[in-house]
């Protein structure tokens, strides 16, 4: 049963990819199919597909786990890195140990943002959509304050341009990253005790209390990790667009959240597939591209984004089989 439904959720994301594309060759033509397009929005999905997978890991934790502090937090990330790493490294002289701490100062900011995170929420029991919003204004008003609104540029370091933009082998550097990343957290939900409790906290959290699952702790490391999947999206953003501001991606948040449900991820808990959720930004992305192609203007952009998001969460929580009638009721039932 439940296999079916998750087959049938691949099937069906790999199919809106699939659709997309078919649309974008009929609308656009051949300038959609370019190899510089394909690599174009190879090296912009990891930034929404890392903050996606945080906010599918607080779903996952139950309880109504939400994480609205990502991209704020990545931008914090990327201003620390940028006005710290100047001081301890000389971009000009070690361009790799100048990228090497600039990545080690941004993971400690996700690290220290996530601990927050957890804490509040793990250990002080706070609900998680509000301590979650309280850190992202604490992150934006921190970042605001250190850099007086501003955008700190990082200036053109060949090492970090090369990450952020050029291709191996014809595949974006970051998008292989992320598909590393993706593969990690995977195998971790899967086969390590920390996401075997992660799934059970967020089906049954009664039987995870009774199993002895040291639900506090779980709490707090789900949104760690979650934190410091963050920060690497505000190594890319900064390795991509050579610049950090407080502001970047203010619609992050909701598309973030939009890849997550139309993965199928269950904002209840309990559930959730990575490679559904790589398919589904990257199905957002292909049409996010085709909008650019288009000329539509960012405001319907977002405005589609809000629509698509309620739609998906009005799925999830009608059952349309109670709409057929009583012949194709009983019918739908003994298939299920």
């Amino acid at each position: 049963m439940r296999s079916g439904k998750t087959d049938g959720q691949l099937v069906f994301l790999i199919g809106i990819n699939a659709l997309v594309v078919i649309a974008a060759m009929i609308l656009v033509g051949d300038r959609f199919m370019a190899l510089y397009n394909f690599q174009s929005m190879g090296t912009q999905v990891p930034e929404l597909g890392l903050l996606a997978f945080g906010v599918m890991l607080a779903m996952i934790s139950g309880n109504g786990g939400i994480d609205l502090s990502g991209i704020a937090l990545a931008n914090l990330s990327g201003v620390a890195a940028i006005l710290l790493a100047p001081s301890l490294v000389s971009p000009d002289a070690a361009p790799l140990g100048y990228f090497l701490t600039f990545s080690a100062i941004a993971l400690s900011v996700g690290m220290l943002g996530g601990a927050l995170n957890g804490a509040l929420i793990g250990y002080a029991g706070m609900t998680p959509i509000i301590a979650t919003l309280g850190t992202q204004l604490l992150f934006t008003g921190v970042a605001v304050g250190l850099t007086g609104g501003s955008a700190q540029q990082l200036g053109y370091v060949p090492l970090i341009d090369d990450f952020g933009n050029m291709p191996i082998w014809g595949v974006p550097r970051t998008f292989a990253l992320f598909i590393l990343i993706a593969l990690a957290l995977a195998a971790l939900l899967k086969f390590t005790r920390f996401g075997i409790h992660l799934f059970l906290m967020g089906s049954n959290p009664t039987a995870a209390r009774f199993a002895g699952i040291r639900v506090k702790s779980i709490l707090f490391r789900t949104y760690l990790l979650a934190s410091l999947l963050a920060s690497v999206a505000g190594i890319i953003i900064a390795a991509r667009t050579s610049s950090v501001k407080w502001d970047y991606g203010s619609s992050y948040v909701l598309v973030a959240i939009l890849i997550t449900v139309m993965a199928g991820v269950r904002p209840e808990g309990g559930y959730g597939r990575v490679i559904c959720v790589v398919l589904s930004a990257t199905a957002l992305q292909i049409l996010s591209s085709l909008f650019n192609f288009m000329q539509i203007s960012n405001f319907f952009r977002d405005c589609a984004w809000g629509l698509l998001l309620l739609l998906f969460l009005a799925n999830a929580r009608v059952h349309w089989g109670t709409y057929l009638p009583p012949v194709l009721r009983r019918t739908d039932r003994a298939r299920s």
